[in-house]
């Protein structure tokens, strides 16, 4: 898998897992170097994340359950938000997530959130739980294993 060019750079657009951006900020083993690569990718502008706004409020609330601190929570959240866009969850995105009738309503949501932005990847570390995605879904792993920059 190639990213495009630097012209089309901002036209690749990644949705990213509530699990991903989680092991980011907790920096959760083992899956803390996968995630963090993806992050610098993003960092460094050669990809453009999205996480759906539904999952910003799960993130926190996780986060501030292990890490106890409000203040440090929200300071994790800032930074990450830097680098990591949020894609809406509408009325109508909600409606049609729970029309897909998939077993995770979590994944249905982020897939609809990834629509919202003709996203052209899910990046999730389950991804057969997105086997109806018309938007092709991708490991960390299969994601760094295949990306060229």
């Amino acid at each position: 898998m190639n990213l495009p060019g630097a012209q089309d750079r901002e036209k690749a657009r990644w949705v990213v897992g509530r699990s991903l951006t989680l092991d980011i900020l907790l920096r959760r083993n083992p899956h803390y170097e996968n995630a963090a690569r993806i992050n610098v990718l993003s960092e460094k502008r050669h990809i453009r994340c999205y996480v759906s706004a539904s999952a910003v409020t799960d993130i926190y609330y996780v986060a501030k359950k292990e890490l106890k601190d409000n203040g440090i929570v929200l300071q994790l959240l800032k930074n990450l938000l830097k680098t990591t866009h949020i894609a809406s969850v509408t009325e109508t995105g909600i409606h049609e997530a729970l029309e897909l009738e998939w077993d995770d309503f979590e994944d249905s949501v982020q897939y609809v959130a990834g629509q919202s932005i003709s996203a052209e990847y899910i990046i999730n570390r389950n991804p057969n739980d997105f086997s109806n995605s018309q938007i092709e879904v991708l490991s960390p792993e299969e994601f760094l294993n295949h990306i060229t920059i």
